[in-house]
Formats: C-alpha cells, sequence, structure tokens
C-alpha cells in the first residue's frame, strides 16, 4: 500500500493524496518509467500511441499504485527499476541514517557517497524542546533499564501493561485537565484505534483536508462515510454536516504537520455544536509547546472544554515515542476495547515510558523552554524574512520554505546538505503539485548560531534557484 512506504518518508498520506491516487487509476494507462526500461502494463494503449517518454523524476509513487495483470508482484520489477534512477538524484535524501542523537547539531551519512557529514545544523527533527537527550531523561531510562529490561512482551490488556504505564496515564490525564488519558504504542496507532475504534458504517467523519495519514487511514478502516472540508473553512465544514442526521465527527489538527498553521477552533467548535457533531483534535505538533501550561492549542485558544476527543503524540516536542488520547472517563473505558491498534500491539516499552515521564515533568516545570522555542521561531522568521524567503502563513515551530519548483528541489537539497544543514525537501504527491517545499523544525535548544548558520547557507542555496532576490 501506498501509504506505508509513503509513510515510511514522514510523509502524509491526506485527501490530496487520495485525489491523486483515484485521478491517475481513472486516467493512467501504458506508462515508460524511463528510457530503454520496462513498462507498466495498465492499459490497452499501442507503441505507436504512446506519448513521449517524460524522465523518470517526473513519476512519483502514485504512478506505481495500480497495475494489471494477476501477480501480486507484478509492479516490484517496474518501481525497482524507477527507484534505481531516481533514488541517486534526489530520493536518497530520505532515510539518511543518523550517528548522533536527534540534536541541534547531527552527524548524518550520506548514503550517495558512503560519507558520515558531521556537525550538521539540524532543521529536520521533532524534538521542539530538546528533551530527548537531556541527561535527567536519559538517566530515567538507564534505571527503568536495570528494571524492567529492554520491552513489554505483551499487549497492554495482557502482560505489558507496568506500574510506568499506568503512572503516565494518570499524569498525561492530569496535565490534560481530563478525567482519563489511555498511552498507544505509536501516534499513528493512536489515530487509527479511536477513529476506527469509535465510528462505524453509516456513521459521518468529516476531516480537513490536510488531515495526516493516520487520520485518513482510521477513517478507511471505520468503514463511516468519510468527507473532508476545505483547509480551515468553517463554512465548508458545515455543509459538509448539513443534512446528515447520524452520529458525526469532526476532526482537525492542531499543528498542521506541512504548513505550520492552526485552526480557527473558535468558527470550527460553533459547527459542531451547531450540528450536534463530536471534535477531536490531533496536537501531535502542539501539544506540550502550545498554550499557557503546554496543554496545546485548544488550551492556547480557550477552548479545551469544547473538545471532547485530544489526542496526541509523544515522538515530538517530548522526544519519545508513542501517542495518548484524553478525553472522559467513559470514552476511555469504551476504547480500552475496541482500540484495536492498542488491544493487539505490543505495550510501548517501559524504558520508553520512564523517558517520556520524566520529559514531561521537565516540560511542565521548565515553561521558559516554551519561551525560548518561539523566541526561536520569531528570531528564524526575522532572518528569512529579511531574505524573502517565501514561508507560508506558519505560527508554529514547523515552518514551511515554499520553493514551489517540483523538478529542482531535490537539487536544491542536496546542496543545502553538502553545505551543512539537515532539512527535508517535500514535494507531490505529500503536497499539492508546484507547493514542493523545505519543511524546517525549529527547536528550543537552538543557538542564535545556528539559526543564523542555517539560515544563511539556506538563503544561499534559494538565490542560486531564483527563489529568493
Amino acid at each position: 500500500m501506498i501509504g506505508v512506504v509513503l509513510g515510511r518518508l514522514g510523509v502524509p498520506l491526506n485527501s490530496l493524496c487520495i485525489r491523486s491516487l483515484h485521478d491517475m487509476a481513472k486516467t493512467t494507462k501504458n506508462v515508460d518509467i524511463r528510457p530503454a526500461t520496462r513498462r507498466v502494463d495498465m492499459g490497452e494503449q499501442t507503441e505507436s500511441d504512446a506519448p513521449a517518454t517524460p524522465g523518470a523524476m517526473e513519476y512519483d509513487y502514485t504512478n506505481f499504485y495500480f497495475g494489471a495483470g494477476s501477480d501480486a508482484f507484478a509492479l516490484l520489477e517496474p518501481f525497482d527499476d524507477w527507484w534505481r534512477e531516481v533514488k541517486p538524484a534526489g530520493y536518497y535524501l530520505y532515510e539518511l541514517p543518523l550517528h548522533s542523537a536527534p540534536g541541534t547539531r547531527v552527524d548524518v551519512e550520506d548514503t550517495k557517497t558512503g560519507k558520515i557529514r558531521r556537525g550538521l545544523v539540524n532543521f529536520a527533527s521533532y524534538n521542539y524542546l530538546g528533551l530527548s537527550y537531556r541527561d535527567e531523561v536519559k538517566q530515567a531510562i538507564k534505571d527503568a533499564v536495570d528494571l524492567y529490561g529492554g520491552g513489554s512482551s505483551g499487549s497492554p490488556i495482557l502482560s505489558g501493561t507496568t506500574a510506568l504505564h499506568q503512572q503516565f496515564a494518570e499524569e498525561i490525564a492530569d496535565f490534560k485537565g481530563t478525567e482519563a488519558a489511555m498511552i498507544f504504542p505509536t501516534g499513528y496507532s493512536a489515530n487509527v484505534g479511536t477513529i476506527a475504534g469509535l465510528m462505524r458504517s453509516g456513521d459521518l467523519i468529516v476531516a480537513d483536508q490536510y488531515a495526516h495519514a493516520s487520520i485518513v487511514d482510521g477513517m478507511i478502516l471505520s468503514k463511516a462515510k468519510s468527507r473532508f472540508f476545505r483547509h480551515n473553512r468553517a463554512d465548508d465544514l458545515d455543509r459538509k454536516l448539513k443534512g446528515f442526521d447520524g452520529k458525526k465527527l469532526v476532526i482537525v489538527e492542531g499543528v498542521y504537520s506541512m504548513d505550520g498553521d492552526t485552526p480557527p477552533l473558535a468558527e470550527l467548535v460553533e459547527v459542531c455544536q451547531k450540528h450536534g457533531a463530536r471534535l477531536m483534535i490531533d496536537e501531535a505538533h502542539s501539544a506540550f509547546v502550545f498554550g499557557e501550561s503546554g496543554k496545546g492549542v485548544a488550551e492556547d485558544q480557550g477552548f479545551d472544554d469544547a473538545i471532547d476527543i485530544h489526542l496526541g503524540t509523544f515522538s515530538k516536542s517530548l522526544g519519545g515515542q508513542g501517542g495518548y488520547i484524553a478525553g472522559s472517563t467513559q470514552l476511555i473505558n469504551y476504547l480500552r476495547g475496541f482500540s484495536r491498534s492498542r488491544f493487539f500491539s505490543c505495550a510501548l516499552s517501559p524504558v520508553v515510558v520512564a523517558g517520556l515521564r520524566k520529559a514531561l515533568e521537565l516540560a511542565r516545570n521548565e515553561p521558559e523552554l516554551r519561551a525560548k522555542l518561539f523566541e526561536n521561531v520569531a528570531y528564524m522568521q526575522k532572518l528569512l524574512g529579511e531574505a524573502e524567503v517565501p514561508m507560508g502563513d506558519s505560527t508554529s515551530q514547523v515552518i514551511p520554505i515554499m520553493v514551489r519548483d517540483d523538478a529542482r528541489v531535490f537539487q536544491m537539497g542536496e546542496e543545502i546538505f553538502q553545505e551543512g544543514v539537515f532539512i527535508n525537501p517535500v514535494k507531490y504527491p505529500a503536497v499539492g503539485k508546484h507547493k514542493s517545499r523545505f519543511r524546517m523544525s525549529i527547536s528550543a535548544a537552538h543557538t542564535k548560531e545556528d539559526l543564523e548558520e542555517g539560515a544563511e547557507t539556506i538563503i544561499k542555496v534559494l538565490r542560486r534557484y531564483d527563489v529568493c532576490p
């Protein structure tokens, strides 16, 4: 499934991707994937009818989603032919192995040359508060290893729950100000398990069109009727909910991972209440960062009590792994039995939980981390803004650098990487056609020197390609 492949690249298979796959399935004929190589047989087009063969970089994963024939492996060889050509041309920039902690400076293996590039300024990691490598967190992990060993060795409902898991769930509920909370092994499983565990065939789910792949997959697994409303448009949400009398769930995100903007909760809450729809917010990129006490965007905008399901991850601001949902005791009790992604998965390692508990304690006790983060965000926006670098509408620590050059974004990325900055290039189908970008993640741990050096390098490369003057 293309979503699995894209997920490994950190690419959300959102509604945009789904539409592109559907369109591709309707229109794709025989496809030459590169000159003098094989053909993916997807129709009756003859060689004489075939269009001129474009370069391999003009294709992407969506072109290999559907194929004719009875062999489930039929697409593997043509995909591999394409992959062997495009990987060294830019796709190698994904899945580069780190040889250091995800700090503000990282050592990264260049798989194209085999060399390790050391001391790169890191704008690729989600370690927003710089907690994953704090001495206190590492010590908590070491202490837990001595007591619990490496893993849980069981599902949460059988032998996988430890005292640490129970304590941590209670601490998350206390932090979020809800009656209860439940821990999942990943943020992906939290979304899939919550949505598919709650909604059924005949129900309606309406999500923002930029919803993450895990939300989309949860919608698909639930078998409920699924719709998407235009990004942050309450009027379109109103239209999508109108006239439906059954169970309704609306899903938004706290910070959208590719654009860095936040939802207009006042307008969205009003529409949900008008139609009797429950509201779920995925605060993967905003929990522990936004709000007076760090609860997230819902707190920051004053709508904590209007949210029915609070969901988030531990892999970003807390620098660990896992996900959670928080809400009423009744909700948690129900989903304990119906969230299959948790019910049938091994529980999160107690070693990881120990580190997360300490990271949560630090995040709660050190509000200056959040202040420093947004100070760094403002400084980076100033540096890029003065150079007239296009940044979209971000209001968060996720800053999209909008190059809008699908054909050359990998070339730019390669030059930025070679000149000392680790940052992720993103192109279709993760974002729309001609909306390619670099996704920059800012951390509270970045120094002023890190930010200046990184900005200078990025701006220098972008100027070569006339992205900024």
